[in-house]
């Protein structure tokens, strides 16, 4: 059939499934979590075959080495994606559970009941463990899945689905609650943006291009985020040796992930104590850092920073840096430049702690902490589906709770309306 027939046939066979997984028991659904998990790890060596023949056929086509970063999938990663899995069977069924049940003077009950939100697309790039979180996820949320991961992941991903496949049968679920698009081909994602009438919820996981154009052609709401231009601010009142732990990590512990810090704030009253020392641990690195004439004059070494610089997410080991005028200043550099992703601060002082986490306008806003933490995984969601920095319907990082909705329950005893 054509894409068009098959993305239908998907979307079809998805929104059939979506009823039994949202009527489906938490034990049923624990099992096949369960059951995917012991697939992964009898299948880790086949996993991981398919992955090297992707990988190798990345390295072939050039891609950056953030991108193959993200593609590569050890035996560690393979465990991991287990582990997901068993995490996410370990936590609170969200499905059903009811809420804010108030009595009313007309007798009647009042309440809220959560519920899945049916079928879940999610368009990702070059992460297969995306299809594991994904599943994991979607399942336990009472969803069903639509997943078109990209064409640099099409072995691992379709490697991951089969063992997806093979828990769900294990447990008595509909095989189709969780399907891998076999085509990478882009018409496909634009037929899957445009079927409401068979999915429910978008959530592209990619780089700006890719979540720019889902925007733009969805006919059903989106969850996303379109960068992760992420800061940390070492304050006047910090703690030097804390902050230099904090900013090294916030940027040096990945590159290539969209909470990793790509600009350093610092209080001018401190910097002597903090760039130089944070400079050398970033050249010991390969970090590049591009600064303001602040910086530059207290470290040659750096480059100069241009105005498109404090707006761009490197997803690569470059690193901007500037001095500012304390709290105001800091929150005003943020409030222009920053995507309303993750933003950290570095102090003692509990009073511009608060204002800091009260007037930074974002999903994720931290306090003597590394920007990196901000993770479904570290949040203890179990995993998350993806991060959004939209205010609507979910904020940050997306777990169960983020897919699926309310409803308004009435329990009552013959009570009419007079």
């Amino acid at each position: 059939m054509n894409i068009k027939d098959y993305i239908e046939h998907v979307g079809r066979a998805a929104r059939a499934a979506s009823r039994e997984v949202a009527a489906a028991s938490t034990a049923a659904k624990n099992a096949a979590l369960h059951a995917m998990a012991a697939e992964i790890r009898a299948g880790r060596d086949e996993l991981i075959k398919a992955n090297l023949r992707d990988v190798e056929q990345a390295r072939s086509e050039g891609l950056d080495a953030a991108m193959i970063d993200r593609l590569t999938l050890t035996a560690k990663g393979v465990e991991a994606m287990a582990q997901g899995l068993e995490q996410v069977a370990a936590l609170p069924d969200p499905v059903g559970e009811i809420t804010e049940l108030k009595r009313r003077p007309s007798g009647i009950q009042v309440g809220k009941m959560r519920v899945p939100l049916g079928v879940v697309g999610i368009i990702y790039e070059a992460r297969p463990n995306v299809t594991a979180d994904a599943a994991a996820l979607c399942l336990k949320s009472g969803n069903a899945a639509i997943l078109r991961g990209g064409k640099e992941a099409l072995a691992s991903n379709q490697a991951i689905a089969a063992c997806v496949r093979e828990g769900l049968a294990i447990a008595g679920l509909p095989e189709s609650a969780v399907q891998v698009l076999e085509t990478t081909d882009r018409e496909a994602v634009g037929h899957l943006v445009a079927m409401p009438q068979f999915v429910d919820v978008i959530v592209p996981r990619g780089g700006k291009g890719l979540i720019e154009r889902i925007s733009r052609e969805a006919r059903v709401p989106v969850i996303k985020h379109l960068d992760g231009i992420c800061h940390v601010y070492i304050d006047a009142d910090a703690d030097i040796d804390k902050a230099v732990r904090i900013a090294d990590n916030a940027k040096t512990q990945r590159y290539g992930t969209c909470n990793t810090m790509e600009t350093l704030l610092i209080d001018q009253a401190v910097a002597t104590r903090v760039l130089p020392r944070l400079a050398k641990i970033y050249f010991d690195k390969g970090v590049e850092l591009r600064g303001c004439e602040q910086a530059m004059a207290l470290v040659p070494q750096i480059h100069a920073a241009s105005e498109e610089d404090w707006a761009t997410e490197y997803l690569a080991p470059i690193l901007s840096v500037r001095l500012v005028d304390g709290l105001d200043s800091a929150i005003a550099h943020i409030t222009k430049y920053g995507s309303q992703h993750t933003d950290a601060i570095v102090t003692e002082n509990y009073s511009k702690a608060l204002r800091f986490l009260r007037e930074v306008d974002s999903s994720s806003v931290m306090v003597n902490a590394s920007t990196r933490f901000a993770d479904g995984f570290e949040y203890g969601l179990g995993a998350e589906i993806g991060i959004s920095t939209d205010k609507f319907h979910a904020r940050g990082p997306v777990g169960l709770e983020g897919l699926t909705s309310q409803k308004w329950i009435v329990l009552g005893n013959g009570e009419i309306r007079s």
